[in-house]
């Protein structure tokens, strides 16, 4: 058994979003072996790229600690395995184990005695000891709470987000004995400035992470919601939050598009697990229903618009500007523009798709259309701005509509231009 952090040898698997911040941060302070199983993505990462473009080459190649590698056997010198791999769900909106089960199975067949596996991914409570612990003892022979141990710190990694970077979020711990708990605590304390929560159970801290993008679903599903009674009343959504904001306790969410690997997911992992329990997550999934629909109703609002300002529908040429799940981040998973583009695509009309954050092959892969690199002016009969980009805002009001033509509709998702300026707004 490790018996103190300075005995660690630290093996970090994913280095995608959560793994390579996570490595890179642990790598100020100790070795870290960082392992992915995708070739092309430790290629690029020993040439100092990233291209989810969170860190830059000095940041990524300034550190002589880490030793990127596709090579499993490399992790066989480590004692201690963070895993952080992705954990989505299927068509059918269940849980998806199939990469953390298949991590599993490796670290199962590495470890030795006295090993610790600490996951990071988000899951239902109970996942790790009932799921994951099981496939650890079956590929090692070895027993849980005997001959090895787990812990769980969830990921709270914000792509994009320069300001909460991991070592200034205060980090969940926990552990499957209370001397594992210690050792898991104390672990993360060499990175995190914020500091830690340590959580009484693996258990506990599984459901605190779920929980967290569930609240946050259902709060964005409210305004949402309001956003449509709004809409219909003919009352602007913008200046309605404004003054209810003026109440102290009244909480800033914002309508929108909600996509990325998170709120799009956690939520349903929550109620997979009510309902194997017998219980039927009905405001949770009420929530979910609402966000998963926005881009279809979007889609719709945009429609009715063209068609009253005598666009004709088939041919019209509209441009999609944004096509991540969030702001100044180039991840593209689960985004909720695609209900969009799918439903105009359907309707005949001529998309063009622009943002400067995405991967242009991929987007090419999943829409069938290649993004635009230069925009032309008095091109477009409408325009959706789905993200709040920092170069759209740069763009200002003057050039973006300088794209259109004189009859043309502007759907305004993420309050970019004035209220005047917009034809829409949610």
């Amino acid at each position: 058994m490790i018996n103190s952090n300075k005995e660690i040898k630290l093996g970090i698997i994913g280095l995608g979003y959560v793994g390579l911040p996570l490595a890179l941060e642990f790598a100020k302070k100790r070795r870290v072996i960082g392992f992915d199983i995708n070739k092309d993505r430790i290629k690029d990462l020993k040439s100092g790229i990233d291209k989810n473009l969170e860190f830059n080459k000095y940041e990524i190649r300034s550190s002589k600690k880490i030793n990127f590698t596709n090579n499993k056997k490399d992790l066989e010198s480590a004692n201690c395995f963070i895993v952080t791999v992705p954990t989505p769900i299927d068509n059918a909106k269940n849980p998806d184990l199939k990469i953390l089960l298949n991590a599993s199975k490796m670290v199962g067949g590495i470890i030795k005695k006295g090993n610790l596996i600490i996951y990071e991914s988000t899951v239902y409570p109970g996942c790790v000891e009932e799921i994951c612990v099981p496939v650890l003892e079956k590929m090692s022979n070895l027993k849980f709470n005997q001959d090895f141990f787990c812990g769980y710190s969830p990921e709270r990694i914000n792509p994009g987000d320069k300001r909460h970077t991991v070592s200034n979020i205060k980090k969940i711990t926990s552990g499957s004995t209370k001397k594992i708990s210690d050792l898991v605590d104390d672990l993360y304390n060499e990175i995190i400035i914020a500091g830690t929560h340590k959580a009484s159970s693996i258990k506990v801290a599984e459901a605190a992470k779920v929980i967290e993008n569930t609240q946050r679903d259902l709060n964005i599903a409210l305004i949402n919601e309001l956003s449509i009674i709004f809409n219909k009343l003919d009352v602007d959504t913008k200046e309605v939050l404004e003054a209810a904001s003026s109440k102290w306790n009244f909480l800033p969410f914002k309508p929108g598009l909600v996509g990325g690997h998170c709120i799009g997911v956690d939520p349903y992992y929550l109620t997979y697990k009510a309902k194997k329990i017998g219980y039927e997550a009905k405001i949770i999934l009420a929530g979910r229903e609402i966000n998963d629909n926005m881009g279809y109703h979007v889609a719709s609002e945009f429609i009715k618009k063209i068609k009253k300002k005598k666009i004709h529908l088939k041919g019209a040429k509209i441009l999609i500007m944004g096509l991540t799940f969030k702001e100044d981040c180039a991840d593209i998973r689960n985004s909720g523009i695609k209900t969009v583009i799918e439903k105009l695509k359907r309707s005949n009309c001529k998309l063009d798709l622009f943002d400067p954050w995405v991967n242009n092959k991929e987007i090419k892969k999943i829409y069938g259309i290649a993004p635009k690199i230069k925009l032309n002016k008095n091109t477009y009969d409408g325009i959706i701005l789905a993200v709040r980009h920092k170069k759209f805002i740069d763009m200002g009001e003057k050039k973006i509509l300088s794209l259109c033509k004189k009859n043309k509709v502007i759907y305004d998702l993420k309050y970019l231009f004035s209220k005047n300026q917009a034809t829409l707004r949610l």
